[in-house]
């Protein structure tokens, strides 16, 4: 029965919502990303900075790519 109810919770938020946080969250992944690659956090290994610059905005667009074809 535990089980079946994760489906339901998941539909429980309106349409918008979900979609808004969606948008929000792609902004903020690709955000952060940028902002290692621009070495806002004074990373001293600049490939540790690249790699997990590279990877978030990777994630933001896989993030995206998913919230768009969730609502076709």
């Amino acid at each position: 029965m535990k089980g079946q109810n994760n489906q339901d919770n998941r539909n429980q938020l309106p349409k918008g919502a979900r979609i808004g946080f969606g948008i929000f969250m792609v902004i903020v992944y690709i955000g952060v990303g940028l902002l290692f690659f621009l070495d806002v956090f004074s990373i001293d290994n600049n490939a540790v900075s690249y790699t997990i610059g590279g990877l978030l905005c990777a994630y933001g667009v896989f993030r995206a790519y998913r919230l768009y074809i969730g609502n076709q």
